[in-house]
């Protein structure tokens, strides 16, 4: 009676994933799909406490706890603006989980697994490991413990993949002849170094890719460690949670017109010779000259970019929107698909400061907007917004779809420095005449001209 109340429970948790991931493909719904997928989450785990096989709580109470005081502080002291770090990491630790339940199925019962079920088992472990590490070193970049740039090496490419290659081949042994025990290591340590390796190369204009494909691997071995453990929910939900992934992946490749390959192994982000070094000057305006040009606008677009998170200064911009409105003044937010450093980065942020729904737009909503706005506000982006996307061909970005900021009749331009962005190029956006350059942190910039506006 009780495994056919369980079975009930995991069905009605299969559809609230489902019901989670529609409801959060709108901003007007997302909300919805939270709480959705949280409370499939808290039904699939009931039920699975209610399974027969579970004779002892004490070891499953520990981890609760364990669990309850590492997340408890991520979800509750971790800024907003860390939000990729939070994701990053809990991919890791998904990703941990699966690849240690596998490696406890082999030794418990690895000589009695059908080649079917030893397969499965070695690619749970090869993702689970490879994930963790992965999701480690995303997080370290992401937090900026180690370069963001692109770390690369001759022969970079060769060296991870006869590491993957040798994490492969140690798996087909093991389905092969079930064993030996000392091989299943190998398995281990090469899907180890191999997340290693393969993130090590990749900069941070990839990061929103990155993430989506990592989300993909977790939930790939969340679904193979179903199969494992003859438990249908976690083949449900593993499946949408990387079918999900690897589909926003390669939105995310075409949002920057690169291919999935090129992203994983191009070491796209290495600084290149810009024309800065080549004697062209830019002119630096100050913030109070940035606010008499939006005392007279009549329309603005703002568009935000991985700046306005580090220097947190979404509650700023939200400020100025509110102020410039009560004028009487459109305002209007851009979104890029792939600003900041993972999917859905900037909505996040303006979402967690108030900005109401309906002042965002996607890119190719507000392009067409752009050539009737009088002003366009960049703040701390600069890849996304860059012309030479569409005027150079020998640009490592050229084809990327940009916001097209460059047609509107002013450019406001808030940055650090002149410093190149992720994808480590100049923006030909500087050097235009109708750009301002305000060089600062985004969040003091926008609280004097807020101050200017006032005044």
């Amino acid at each position: 009676m009780a495994e056919r109340f369980t079975e009930w429970i995991y069905l009605v948790s299969a559809v609230l994933f489902i019901l989670a991931l529609k409801f959060m493909s709108e901003v007007r719904t997302a909300r919805w799909g939270n709480w959705a997928g949280a409370l499939g989450m808290l039904l699939a785990v009931a039920g699975t406490l209610m399974r027969p096989e579970v004779v002892d709580y004490r070891w499953i109470i520990l981890a609760v706890v364990v669990g309850f005081v590492v997340g408890a502080p991520m979800g509750l002291l971790m800024p907003m603006t860390a939000v990729p770090q939070r994701t990053a990491l809990s991919h890791a630790f998904g990703a941990l989980a699966a690849g240690l339940v596998g490696t406890a199925e082999f030794y418990l019962r690895g000589a009695e697994l059908s080649p079917f079920f030893m397969g499965v088992l070695c690619l749970e472990v090869l993702l689970g490991y490879l994930t963790f590490t992965g999701s480690l070193l995303a997080f370290a970049k992401l937090q900026e413990l180690i370069p963001t740039r692109p770390i690369v090496y001759p022969g970079r490419n060769y060296i991870s993949l006869s590491v993957l290659g040798v994490g492969v081949l140690t798996g087909l042994i093991l389905v092969a002849n079930r064993g030996p025990a000392e091989l299943f290591l190998v398995l281990v340590g090469a899907a180890l170094l191999f997340g290693v390796l393969l993130i090590l190369p990749i900069g941070g204009a990839d990061m929103p890719t990155v993430i989506a494909i990592l989300n993909s691997y977790a939930g790939l071995s969340a679904s193979f460690m179903g199969f494992v453990l003859d438990n249908k929910l976690l083949i449900v939900a593993g499946a949408l949670d990387g079918s999900s992934g690897f589909i926003l992946s390669m939105l995310m490749c075409k949002a920057m017109n690169r291919s999935f390959t090129n992203v994983l192994f191009g070491a796209f982000g290495q600084v290149q010779v810009g024309e800065v070094e080549k004697g062209r000057t830019v002119q630096g305006y100050t913030p109070e000259d940035a606010a008499a040009v939006l005392w007279d606008a009549r329309s603005v677009i703002i568009v935000t970019g991985y700046g306005l998170a580090a220097s947190q200064a979404q509650h700023a911009v939200k400020e100025l929107a509110d102020l410039l409105m009560g004028r009487g003044v459109d305002v209007k937010f851009a979104i890029h698909p792939v600003a900041g450093r993972m999917p859905g980065h900037m909505n996040v942020l303006l979402a967690e400061a108030g900005v109401p729904y309906d002042l965002l737009y996607e890119m190719d909503e507000v392009n067409p907007l752009f050539p009737e706005a009088d002003v366009a506000l960049v703040v701390g982006a600069n890849d996304i917004t860059n012309p030479a996307a569409k005027t150079k061909p020998d640009s490592p970005i050229y084809g990327m779809p940009i916001l097209e900021v460059d047609k509107a009749r002013t450019v406001v331009f808030i940055k650090r420095s002149l410093a190149p962005g992720f994808a480590g190029i100049d923006n030909e956006l500087f050097y235009l005449p109708k750009t301002m350059m305000v060089f600062g942190d985004a969040k003091k910039v926008l609280t004097q001209i807020i101050a200017a506006l006032k005044g």
